[in-house]
C-alpha cells in the first residue's frame, strides 16, 4: 500500500509539473501574440462620480498606427517596445511593456511621482505574470501582477495597479493624483484589446477618495498598415535605448524608493534623452555612464 501511495503521489507531481509547463507555454504564446503592426484606437469616457456636483470631462478619442516589437525574449522575461508611426514616415518612441514571470518585487506607484518597492512571497506570485509599463523615456509608470487565463477559446490577463495621471491628462488636471487601473488584456482574432475600468483618486495622509470612474478601451487591430518606418527607426536607435534601459535597471536596483522630478533646468527627461539619442552611434561604458548621470539628475535625493 505504501508503494502504491508513493507511486500515486509521484504521478500526481509529474502531472502537475506538466500542467504548469503547458500553462506557462500558453501564457508565453499569448504574450508574444501582441507583437505586430496595428491600427490602435484609444477611447476613454468618465462614467460615474460619487460627488453629484462633479463636472465630467469630455470624452477622449484618438487613433494611429503602432508597431510593437520584441526587445528581450527570455524564459521568464519578455519585453516589447511600442513605436507610433505618423503619416507613414514619422516615428515616435512610445511606451514599453515588460512581462516577468513570478516576480517577487514590484515597484508600486504611491503618489506625487513616487514609486516604492513591495515584496511578495513565492506563494503569492505563483503562476503570475507581472506587466511593467514604462514611459517614453523608460522611466517607471505602473506595475501589476495577474494570471493569464485560457478558457473557452479566450486568452486574457487581468490585474489592478496604481499609476500616475495618464499622458492625456497630467498637463491638464490637478484635481486627482492617482489613477487605479483595473486592466484586462485579451487576445483577439485580429489583434488584442486592453480594457480599463479606472478610478481617479485623491490620495493624501487621510487615505484615498475616488472622485470619478472611467472606462477605457484600447484596440490593437491588424490590417494592411505600413510600419516599415518604425522598423527602420528601431534598427538605427535600439542600441541607445538598450543602454537607457540598462541605466534604469541599475537605478531600480540601487533604490527602494524613487521620486522623480518633472523638469530639470526647465527640460523634461525625455527631451534630454532624445537629444542624446540623436548623436549616439555606438554603445560604450562612457555613454552608459552619461545616460545614468542624466537620469539621476531627475531623482529626488
Amino acid at each position: 500500500m505504501k508503494n502504491l501511495t508513493a507511486l500515486f503521489l509521484a504521478l500526481l507531481a509529474t502531472t502537475s509539473l506538466f500542467s504548469q509547463d503547458a500553462k506557462k507555454s500558453a501564457d508565453i504564446e499569448a504574450i508574444k501574440s501582441m507583437v505586430g503592426c496595428y491600427k490602435v484606437s484609444f477611447d476613454f469616457a468618465e462614467t460615474f462620480s460619487p460627488d453629484t456636483a462633479y463636472e465630467y470631462y469630455d470624452r477622449y478619442s484618438t487613433s494611429g498606427i503602432e508597431y510593437v516589437t520584441i526587445v528581450a525574449d527570455e524564459p521568464n522575461f519578455i519585453s516589447f517596445q511600442h513605436l507610433l508611426v505618423i503619416n507613414d514616415t514619422m516615428v515616435i518612441k512610445h511606451w514599453r511593456q515588460d512581462w516577468v514571470y513570478e516576480e517577487n518585487e514590484l515597484l508600486v506607484y504611491d503618489k506625487d511621482q513616487t514609486w516604492k518597492k513591495i515584496s511578495f512571497t513565492d506563494e503569492e506570485v505563483a503562476g503570475t505574470w507581472t506587466q511593467k509599463v514604462f514611459q517614453v523615456d523608460d522611466s517607471p509608470r505602473y506595475e501589476a501582477k495577474g494570471t493569464w487565463v485560457h478558457v473557452d477559446g479566450k486568452h486574457y490577463w487581468e490585474a489592478t495597479g496604481d499609476a500616475p495621471l495618464p499622458r492625456r491628462e497630467y498637463t491638464k488636471r490637478s484635481d486627482y493624483n492617482v489613477m487605479r487601473r483595473n486592466s484586462r488584456i485579451e487576445i483577439t482574432e485580429n489583434g488584442w484589446f486592453l480594457e480599463q475600468d479606472n478610478e481617479k483618486i485623491v490620495r493624501d495622509e487621510t487615505g484615498d477618495k475616488v472622485i470619478c470612474y472611467e472606462k477605457g478601451m484600447e484596440a490593437f487591430t491588424t490590417g494592411d498598415y505600413s510600419c516599415q518606418a518604425a522598423v527602420d527607426y528601431w534598427e538605427k536607435n535600439n542600441i541607445f535605448w538598450n543602454d537607457v534601459r540598462l541605466a534604469w535597471d541599475e537605478l531600480f536596483e540601487e533604490n527602494q524608493t524613487m521620486k522623480l522630478k518633472a523638469k530639470v533646468d526647465n527640460k523634461h527627461l525625455w527631451q534630454n534623452l532624445f537629444e542624446m539619442g540623436g548623436t549616439y552611434d555606438k554603445s560604450t561604458k562612457k555613454h552608459r555612464a552619461e545616460i545614468k548621470e542624466c537620469i539621476a539628475k531627475y531623482m529626488e535625493s
